[in-house]
């Protein structure tokens, strides 16, 4: 009986019902000694106001031992998981991770680690805090690879406590931390990670480098498309205008997306960008695979230089800046060092390296500095012979990154969405003639191209036209133009024996872009001269006689050969809004940061 006395509490002495008078109690005792006891309408007021006195005990109770159950449950007071996160700056770069515990890269997770404790280095792409015992974090490594982090606090205030989880959910966005957890398998696949089928319960997190609290621009803005690529500066009074038409609401999102400006003044974020990466690195798969392919096929690699003593190829579109007591040039190209290269005994050799124009053209198609991938290699026979291995460099490049890049193809396309890029069948490759392209044109192009000449270069909207009428009329997207005009093309370029009116040159196109310029060299120096002559470049003048000397020298191979444009491939075979996107760094003429 004690016990359950105990138990039950009595209400408190202020809700306990008040004390009869004693005028009552003689009124109810004469009432009971006339024998007719209580009305029945006092009875049930009686009934009534017990009844409403005994809800209130009972919530008194309620409340008094939620009351104690909740000074229980407040644990201690001090934090016990002080030692178990931080900023490491403030800390004095002092914490603690368990040395029994290996790092490991988020796409690396896997069954085997369900239930074990690791530690992961990565971004904090959210946070969000639930209740004040449980928050959740977004990591994100290189590559897009995310998966969702879980904090816990628990009665003991041990590995977790309320403090550490407010701390996980206010981490500011682009922080990086290193944290210590348990993988575990979540009830559901979290959608919204990469890595869906686990979660980290985590117990450690340290920022290692705080982001600030407002990002110069988002990673949502960063993923999104661009679609104003101007990069001039706005003027003073315009600035205020301009940082409004940076970001920009599109029908589709309701997330801004910036321009191609803001990218590049938030450079960090533009480059931690998936969509981003994720050119990037078909980029490098395209480097990769014309290595391959040439020394495959017994080329050499060699290196050219980027400073060079005279202006190439004429002079025009070069750098040019002081050199001690000298005049120095930015290479245009490698194209004379390769023919020196075949000249010095070498048959076929290529090399990786960047190239300086020095256009002033602010357009989509063109930088100033950009990445070139060359090739020249000696003719036994046939110009042709040059046509047909670069054609199967690009066709073994445009099948290789379909295969190894299926993944990055696929998130590019969900930020550019692009039609299927088409590719010949084997035996079935297109290759016109010039003379063939500006016929399809008169013939099926549109109205302002009916009248194009076979002795005129073609404009950007000309190769664009024919590009699509060759995806109509041979269903692929790559295709090679033949036979360029004399007037199209450099000194260097041999001309047809058989038609002096045009030259043994070529340039291949990409969703009607031109992405390659190639073709036989001149090898004679005579001939040579003759040609410099003729294109109005003085033949004694500094670099070109050095030129011409090297075919004196010694008698030197038929050779040719072409230069492909690294960035192109990248942005045509993607169909990119911009060639600047497939650059890591873009330079335009209005452009020399970052």
């Amino acid at each position: 009986m004690t016990d359950n006395a105990a138990s039950t509490p009595a209400p408190p002495a202020e809700q306990q019902p008040p004390a009869a008078s004693p005028a009552a109690e003689g009124a109810e005792g004469a009432e009971g000694a006339e024998g007719e006891g209580p009305s029945k309408k006092a009875q049930k007021k009686a009934e009534a106001k017990a009844k409403k006195e005994a809800e209130k005990a009972r919530r008194a109770a309620e409340r008094e031992a939620a009351a104690k159950a909740a000074g229980k449950s407040t644990g201690p007071t001090e934090d016990l998981a002080k030692d178990n996160y931080g900023v490491v700056k403030e800390r004095k770069g002092q914490f603690e991770l368990s040395a029994d515990v290996d790092d490991v890269n988020l796409k690396n997770i896997g069954e085997e680690h369900v239930g074990k404790a690791v530690i992961v280095r990565a971004w904090v792409q959210n946070a969000r805090i639930q209740g004040a015992k449980m928050a959740f974090v977004e990591l994100r490594e290189e590559g897009a690879w995310t998966i969702q982090g879980v904090f816990v606090a628990n009665n003991e205030g041990t590995p977790v406590s309320k403090p550490m989880v407010k701390f996980a959910a206010g981490i500011n966005p682009e922080s990086f931390v290193v944290v210590e957890g348990t993988v575990e398998k979540p009830l559901e696949p979290v959608k919204s990670c990469k890595v869906s089928n686990y979660e980290l319960h985590i117990r450690k997190i340290f920022v290692l480098a705080a982001a600030p609290q407002m990002l110069g621009m988002t990673l949502a803005a960063a993923n999104r498309p661009i679609t104003n690529f101007s990069d001039e500066e706005p003027a003073p009074e315009k600035a205020a205008e301009e940082g409004v038409d940076k970001l920009s609401i599109t029908a589709e999102s309701s997330i801004p997306a910036a321009t191609m400006l803001t990218h590049l003044d938030n450079i960090i974020m533009h480059k931690r960008a998936p969509v981003q990466q994720a050119i990037a690195d078909i980029r490098m798969e395209v480097k990769d695979l014309f290595r391959s392919y040439l020394k495959s096929h017994g080329f050499k690699e060699f290196e050219p230089p980027c400073l060079i003593g005279a202006a190439s190829e004429g002079g025009a579109n070069v750098f040019r800046m002081p050199y001690f007591d000298k005049e120095a040039f930015l290479a245009q190209s490698p194209q004379f060092y390769k023919q020196y290269e075949i000249a010095g005994g070498r048959k076929k050799v290529f090399s990786i390296g960047p190239v300086f124009r020095a256009e002033n053209s602010n357009t989509p198609r063109h930088m100033t500095e950009f990445t070139g991938l060359d090739l020249e290699m000696e003719i036994k026979k046939d110009y042709r012979e040059v046509l047909l291995m670069l054609e199967g460099v690009l066709l073994h490049i445009f099948r290789g990154i379909k295969e190894r890049c299926a993944a990055e193809i696929e998130l590019v396309r969900s930020v550019y969405p692009a039609e299927e890029f088409l590719l010949p069948e084997p035996g079935k490759e297109v290759r016109l003639t010039f003379a063939e392209g500006q016929k399809l044109l008169r013939e099926e192009g549109p109205e302002e191209f009916r009248n194009v000449t076979d002795d005129e270069d073609m404009s950007t909207p000309q190769e664009k036209a024919l590009g699509a009428i060759v995806r109509k009329k041979f269903n692929t997207d790559f295709y090679v133009l033949d036979k360029f005009p004399e007037g199209a093309r450099p000194f260097y370029a041999k001309l047809d024996n058989a038609n002096p009116k045009v030259t043994n040159a070529f340039d291949f196109f990409l969703r009607g872009q031109e992405i390659l310029s190639g073709g036989q060299r001149i090898n004679d120096p005579e001939e040579l001269e003759a040609r410099i002559i003729q294109k109005g470049v003085d033949p004694k003048s500094n670099g070109i006689k050095e030129y011409v000397d090297v075919f004196r020298q010694a008698g030197v191979p038929a050779h040719g050969g072409g230069g492909i444009g690294l960035d192109r491939v990248v942005a045509w075979f993607l169909n990119l809004p911009s060639v600047h996107l497939a650059a890591y760094y873009p330079r335009t003429p209005k452009r020399l940061l970052p």
